[in-house]
């Protein structure tokens, strides 16, 4: 068990290094394609199904997770990427949801990205939701808009859920 542990995070190591700029590739690219799009109507939810307190998103096509997240009460995009330690959004997504610019300290934290090590401010995000999950109180990170063009859902929120798994192409999320 330990071994195929150690292996798997391994692998995990070489493709980060290998592919340093992938997530951040992926969502500038996603967010060009869609841009006009999304000026005319909200993002869809990618989920499969909501029920009660349980949540399914279906990968796209490249294998990713998007949900329509409600971030202190605003939708939201993000890819669900379970590779981050926290929450990570961009500066103009934090003024989106309501954080003020100058209550944020980005010499509190130093992060280390795909892209290399950025500074970042710590933040907490009031409520986050998809489908009847809940969640208030979450830690997240905000970076430079240059360091990051998308949100990313992380293990902030991913930890506080009962269960997370993905099964048959499909993530489970569980309150």
């Amino acid at each position: 068990m330990l071994t195929r542990l150690l292996t798997l995070a391994g692998a995990a190591a070489v493709a980060a290094m290998l592919v340093p700029n992938l997530a951040t590739n992926f969502l500038s690219q996603a967010d060009n394609g869609r841009a006009a799009k999304e000026l005319a109507a909200p993002p869809a939810s990618t989920a499969k199904y909501a029920m009660g307190r349980s949540v399914v998103l279906d990968a796209d096509a490249r294998g990713h997770f998007f949900g329509t997240f409600r971030i202190n009460g605003r939708p939201e995009r993000g890819l669900v990427d379970t590779g981050a330690s926290a929450i990570a959004i961009n500066l103009s997504t934090a003024r989106r949801l309501g954080i003020s610019p100058g209550a944020l300290d980005f010499t509190a934290a130093r992060v280390n990205t795909a892209n290399g090590v950025v500074e970042a401010a710590p933040a907490t995000l009031s409520r986050i939701e998809i489908g009847g999950i809940s969640l208030r109180d979450v830690e997240a990170l905000v970076l430079p808009d240059k360091a990051l063009s998308g949100t990313l859902i992380g293990m902030t929120f991913l930890n506080r859920l009962s269960s997370f798994r993905v099964e048959d192409g499909a993530l489970h999320l569980v309150r």
